[in-house]
C-alpha cells in the first residue's frame, strides 16, 4: 500500500532537495525555473507537482553523477602528486 505525500511534506522535501543544489539560485539556474516560483513552492504558496518533484530527481541524479566525476578526478590528481603522500 503506497501512502499518499501531503502538499506540506512535498514541500519540505523539496526545500531540502533545493539546499542540495546550493540554494534557490543554484537550484533555478540548473532547472530554469523562477526564483520567485521555487520559493513559492518551499513556502506551499504552490503546490509542488509530480512532474516538478520528477525533474528534480532527474537533475540530482546527474548532479551526484558531476560530483562522483569530480570526487574521481580529485583522487586522480592526488595518485599522481608526489606531495600528497604522508
Amino acid at each position: 500500500m503506497t501512502t499518499a505525500i501531503s502538499p506540506d511534506d512535498r514541500s519540505e522535501h523539496f526545500a531540502v532537495c533545493v539546499q542540495l543544489f546550493g540554494g534557490i539560485t543554484a537550484f533555478s539556474r540548473r532547472l530554469g525555473i523562477d526564483e520567485r516560483a521555487i520559493r513559492r513552492f518551499i513556502n506551499g504558496e504552490r503546490p509542488v507537482s509530480a512532474g516538478l518533484l520528477e525533474d528534480t530527481g532527474k537533475a540530482l541524479r546527474l548532479l551526484a553523477a558531476e560530483a562522483t566525476k569530480a570526487q574521481e578526478e580529485i583522487a586522480v590528481l592526488l595518485s599522481a602528486d608526489p606531495s600528497t603522500k604522508d
